[in-house]
């Protein structure tokens, strides 16, 4: 049939699935040629009729058919050219992808939390607003003591936060950027009860000159260990461990007596650098204060919860861990930590 070589013939020159969904409704659409045909069919006698009609079915299968293989082929079609245009020379050399690294002070915080983890120490962390009581009151430090200064804490006005305590209930009282990482001792201790070993990593703000060596924004550990028979032996035993694992077997740990408000003796401890050959002041320590104990008890009463901390003696350290990082890496000035300097950022890419 001339017609269907002709219908055919223009399937098979498509060029692509928008021109043969055009010629489908040319010929089988609701005005197509097909459609038109079958609906001339009743104004013929019946014996034409049916001839013309097995006629037109035929036709219309042909072309559903050849309709579908040139579809089929040229969706194929289009699949290889999009898959020409993405191809990979796996014999050309792969191209490096940039690798990041931790900031060397999230480098020495890990490796402080190793040391502590392997001596059986659990990593804690608490809020960096914090509430005046957690951060002063519940650390023997009364109103009148100079860290309340406002050149020494940043404290916050009218912001409308809500900060939570350790079980949940409202805050009470002025707001502040923690200026030391000693309120989640508290907030421990009132959600828990001894014995138990922590260390609290974490940032803290303080309203200082910077300077090489000062910033306002750095990074603390805190150490709490509370239960029964705890004395200055086991704190001794804790530096010391540090030490060694810091700075090999060389090294040894120096105490001397200084005032915190919260421990009771307190000490500055310093450990010996064998490679530098000279004594790190690395921070302070001493016994948990009993007023810290009778502070958190009362707190427990006040959410309803038993004392907990009556006949139990604990130690708490501290230490700067930009400084440690300082000395590991070489960096010569604390502020190059916050600078945003990709150069000085990159020498750390790689490590873990």
């Amino acid at each position: 049939m001339r017609e269907l070589e002709e219908a055919l013939a223009a399937i098979q020159s498509a060029q692509d699935l928008e021109a043969l969904k055009a010629l489908k409704a040319r010929y089988l659409g609701k005005k197509g040629l097909i459609t038109q045909e079958m609906k001339a069919l009743a104004s013929l006698p019946l014996e034409e009729r049916r001839a013309r009609g097995q006629a037109l079915n035929a036709l219309k299968e042909a072309l559903e058919k050849a309709l579908e293989e040139r579809e089929k082929a040229l969706e194929e079609e289009a699949l290889r050219r999009d898959l020409e245009k993405e191809r990979l020379d796996v014999s050309l050399p792969g191209v490096g992808l940039f690798v990041g690294g931790l900031h060397p002070i999230t480098l020495m915080e890990k490796a402080l939390l190793e040391i502590f983890r392997a001596l059986g120490y659990q990593a804690v962390t608490g809020p960096e607003v914090e509430g005046e009581f957690f951060n002063f009151d519940a650390l023997n430090i009364p109103e009148h003591h100079p860290a309340r200064d406002m050149w020494d804490t940043f404290w916050l006005e009218d912001t409308g936060l809500r900060l939570k305590g350790p079980l949940g209930e409202e805050v009470e009282g002025r707001l502040l950027l923690r200026t030391h990482t000693s309120p989640m001792q508290v907030r421990y201790m009132v959600a828990h009860t001894p014995p138990f070993r922590i260390v609290v990593p974490g940032r803290v703000f303080r309203f200082e000159q910077t300077d090489a060596t000062h910033e306002a924004v750095f990074h603390q550990l805190e150490g709490l260990v509370v239960g029964e028979g705890i004395s200055m032996a086991h704190l001794k035993g804790a530096i010391y461990e540090l030490a060694q694992a810091l700075y090999g077997p060389e090294s040894r740990v120096r105490f001397q007596p200084v005032y915190f408000p919260f421990v009771e003796p307190g000490a500055q401890f310093a450990i010996w650098w064998p490679e530098g050959k000279k004594w790190l002041e690395l921070g302070g320590a001493g016994m948990v204060h009993p007023r810290v104990f009778q502070a958190v008890d009362a707190y427990r009463q006040k959410l309803g919860l038993p004392p907990a901390y009556q006949g139990v003696t604990g130690f708490a350290f501290g230490l700067g861990v930009e400084r440690l990082a300082m000395l590991r890496y070489g960096i010569p000035d604390i502020r190059y930590f916050f600078g945003g300097r990709l150069k000085f950022l990159e020498q750390f890419r790689g490590i873990l």
